[in-house]
């Protein structure tokens, strides 16, 4: 497994600005070289962590594989520690590819709060794990824009009965799957860089804006705010987790692949937002159980979703 930890870089790597010439929006991506600065987590950014209750992280696991896992808890099971250290108290489920996930690794982490459409992105390196939950060693913080939120409200769920609803690991989608996939709304993505670690950020869209074809998925690219973390992320290695949530009853389905930023020019059938972008992902692993303790009974569509075409 490689493990790049401690890399604390400013401004845009390679794979980002690369993918922000090709877009024609170097300029305005330049201006957001800001919000890559070290972290300092304060104020506005500590309240905002401490009352939330959903998360998700990326990861590797023991064998190399990239996963990204729910995790949920209490109002204050995202605590701040100190201005660059962040604990989580709590750990994936019994049963995540990241149950047993190792220290001294890099790792992204995304935390959203539906109901008011907000997400701040944490990237850094997992420096502790115990009993107890996380520990990340925080090298950035920034929020990303509302957009393409739907908005839900979350509450605790019940958790199954031990052994009544058993993880299933394969690698090939069921039919099941794909119903899950393209009834979706929301999805979490992970992806990694070799030298600045790892990301995990978030997609949404109308149900069915990711579309499930002979196995493999894509999804059209929205606009959006001009940084291409995630896909200048894939532009430098294509290995990539992706987290799908069945918010009404807390079911989710994990997969680990390749994706690779696809050019199709707009006005093609599925560039839904007329970016002339799209992602195409190879699923390689999947675990699929009931392991989010969460669950919402509405939803809002975000006013900012473009209509499938």
């Amino acid at each position: 497994m490689t493990n790049p930890v401690g890399n604390i870089t400013t401004g845009f790597h390679e794979g980002e600005l690369a993918v922000q010439r090709a877009a024609g929006v170097a300029r305005d991506a330049a201006r957001l070289t800001g919000m890559l600065a070290p972290a300092n987590l304060r104020g506005a950014v500590t309240r905002f962590l401490a009352e939330r209750t959903f998360a998700a992280i990326t990861a590797r696991d023991a064998d190399g594989a990239l996963w990204t896992s729910p995790l949920a808890g209490p109002h204050g099971f995202l605590h701040v520690a100190s201005p660059t250290t962040l604990d989580v108290r709590t750990l994936p489920a019994a049963g995540d590819p990241l149950e047993n996930v190792e220290a001294g690794q890099p790792v992204g982490l995304i935390v959203v709060e539906f109901a008011i459409r907000r997400r701040l992105r944490i990237n850094g390196t997992l420096s502790r794990t115990d009993a107890d939950g996380l520990r990340i060693d925080v090298e950035q913080a920034y929020g990303n824009c509302p957009q393409y939120i739907q908005s839900r409200h979350l509450h605790t769920a019940p958790a199954p009965a031990p052994g009544t609803e058993p993880v299933r690991r394969g690698q090939t989608l069921t039919a099941d799957d794909i119903e899950l996939v393209r009834r979706a709304d929301t999805f979490l993505i992970g992806t990694t860089h070799p030298v600045r670690g790892n990301d995990a950020s978030h997609r949404g869209g109308p149900p069915g804006f990711v579309r499930v074809e002979n196995g493999e998925l894509w999804w059209p690219d929205y606009w959006g705010n001009n940084m291409f973390n995630t896909l200048g992320n894939l532009r430098a290695d294509p290995t990539t987790a992706l987290l799908f949530c069945d918010f009404t009853v807390g079911h989710t389905l994990q997969l680990s692949g390749r994706a690779a930023l696809e050019w199709t020019g707009t006005g093609v059938p599925g560039d839904d937002d007329d970016t002339g972008r799209r992602v195409h992902f190879i699923p390689e692993r999947l675990v699929a159980g009931r392991l989010l303790p969460l669950a919402a009974d509405t939803v809002t569509a975000a006013p900012d979703n473009p209509p499938i075409t």
